[in-house]
């Protein structure tokens, strides 16, 4: 079986309002520009994704192979990202951990989607 073509690929919430509205575009631009200029473009993908179901806790990343989950990520965040690639310990500080499985979306946001309307997980 072929090796894969990266070591660890990093999803970034770009889906929607709610991981755009606290700046997931941002996060995600400074991520690739830093995976760069560390050298590691050839370790690591940044990529972007779709919703993960937990809004309100944006913008949110997850690193694979690991399954390590973050939150609430700034663009100050992005160095301790780009150390996880390099040591593969997780940035403890920035990871989320949700009360149980599924969609965990904020009381807030819940609300709001009410309030349009829309089905509430």
């Amino acid at each position: 079986m072929p090796d894969a073509p990266y070591r660890r690929q990093l999803f970034v919430c770009t889906y929607g309002a709610w991981c755009k509205i606290d700046g997931s575009d941002q996060v995600r631009q400074a991520l690739k520009d830093e995976v760069k200029a560390a050298g590691l473009d050839a370790e690591i993908r940044v990529t972007k994704s779709g919703c993960f179901g937990q809004c309100g806790h944006g913008p949110m990343a997850v690193m694979w192979p690991e399954n390590v989950w973050y939150h609430k990520l700034t663009v100050q965040d992005v160095p301790a990202l780009v150390e996880h690639v390099r040591t593969g310990r997780p940035a403890e500080r920035l990871r989320y951990v949700p009360a149980s499985p599924g969609s965990n979306k904020t009381p807030e946001v819940k609300a709001k989607e009410a309030e349009k309307g829309k089905t509430v997980e």
